[in-house]
């Protein structure tokens, strides 16, 4: 067709004859026919394409639209949440937090080191998973912090609750139940205390009479002062009960605590010839604890472990970790005990000595509990004894 217009233009007029041009006329008819049709079918298309694309628009906006609407419902709540959200990045800067975060942390903490915001702000419990937050006000909450991972490595989502007011009652109700105990061995405190405060008022009644040797009074001071000594241990160790919870909590090296007990004790285990042994396998770990609480406890056991071995025994004292808790161990060669008693060693006031208080073992209990560990017993008549405290290990106080 290109070449039949193309004689169409070479025809001169001169030689154009009306055959000739009806042909051409003809031709340029088809020809213009036929861009007509292709204008047409084009035209149609670009209406179909038109149509098709309207279509899509208006879904993208549908979806966008939802989208914005789901992200306001998502911001909302995100905002209306109590518990503290902050959104790290992959390399550890603090992206979105929501108001519960910034309540706790500040408008600044956006951009800052998540880490570094925890070094400043927070401070480990013994409890997993649960931190201490030193509110910008000074006041003190308790907080459960949670980590998830987000996909690809694009960092982390920090949940942050405060269980401020649940611990707070934990503790309440620890409380109510000591003092429970207490209400229900008020019949035993009394024969604990009435006995041996008889026996001082008999002893100082004796100081009175005439004719009294000045070694007979010397006899008499001594017992009664023995006697109301003993009175005061047993009021001490009520309280020591009562008060249940630690004090203040600082960071101990395992083997600076082995040393301490180790130069209370050796005085001690002397005069009763008793051979001590001392032994650290714990690698240089370190626990935060009250070291004063942690101290009388482990000595309450070491010195009824010399007590039960009696002269020329054994008695030794290991540290050592396992499954991630600090393991110490008292073990001695004495007498042990029983199924039946080993069941009761740790209820206040149950005491197999004559001059015990029978709060020794329950006040241990209690400092290990305190401190988010433990202390168990296992023994058999004849075979010596070992009682195991287990403590959490001092844990970093970053969050990876």
């Amino acid at each position: 067709m290109g070449l039949r217009g193309t004689e169409i233009l070479s025809i001169s007029p001169e030689n154009v004859s009306k055959q000739e041009l009806e042909q051409a006329f003809s031709l340029f008819n088809e020809v213009s026919a036929q861009l007509t049709v292709a204008y047409h079918e084009l035209q149609a298309r670009v209406e179909s394409l038109t149509g098709e694309l309207a279509v899509a628009n208006g879904e993208l906006r549908r979806q966008y639209l939802e989208k914005e609407a789901l992200s306001q419902r998502l911001e909302g709540l995100l905002a209306a949440l109590p518990a503290g959200v902050v959104a790290v990045d992959e390399a550890g800067d603090v992206g979105t937090v929501n108001a519960a975060a910034i309540h706790m942390f500040g408008e600044d903490v956006v951009g800052q080191r998540w880490r570094e915001v925890m070094r400043r702000y927070l401070r480990q419990t013994t409890t997993p998973q649960e931190w201490e937050l030193m509110g910008r006000d000074g006041a003190f909450s308790r907080l459960n912090v949670s980590v998830s991972q987000l996909d690809a490595q694009q960092g982390e989502i920090i949940l942050l609750h405060d269980v401020t007011e649940a611990y707070r009652m934990e503790q309440d109700l620890q409380r109510h139940r000591r003092l429970s105990a207490m209400g229900e061995m008020a019949a035993g405190l009394a024969h604990q205390l009435r006995t041996p405060l008889s026996t001082a008022i008999l002893y100082v009644g004796n100081l009175a009479r005439e004719g009294l040797g000045e070694a007979e009074r010397n006899r008499f001071s001594e017992k009664a002062l023995a006697r109301l000594r003993y009175l005061e241990q047993l009021i001490q160790d009520m309280l020591s009960f009562v008060k249940g919870q630690p004090g203040e909590r600082e960071r101990v090296e395992v083997a600076s605590l082995l040393q301490e007990l180790q130069l209370i004790m050796e005085p001690q285990m002397s005069r009763q010839r008793v051979a001590f042994n001392v032994s650290d396998s714990s690698g240089g770990s370190v626990i935060h604890v009250d070291r004063k609480a942690l101290t009388g406890a482990l000595v309450n056991l070491l010195e009824n472990a010399m007590q039960a071995t009696g002269e020329s025994g054994k008695v030794s004292l290991h540290a050592e970790v396992l499954e991630g808790m600090l393991a110490l161990s008292v073990q001695d060669d004495g007498c042990g005990f029983d199924v039946v008693q080993q069941e009761r060693l740790f209820e206040p006031f149950y005491t197999t000595r004559g001059e015990g208080t029978g709060l020794g073992l329950a006040i241990v209990r209690n400092v290990a509990q305190a401190h988010g560990g433990s202390v168990t017993a296992k023994s058999s008549p004849g075979a010596g004894s070992e009682f195991a405290f287990r403590l959490p290990l001092e844990m970093d106080r970053g969050m990876d």
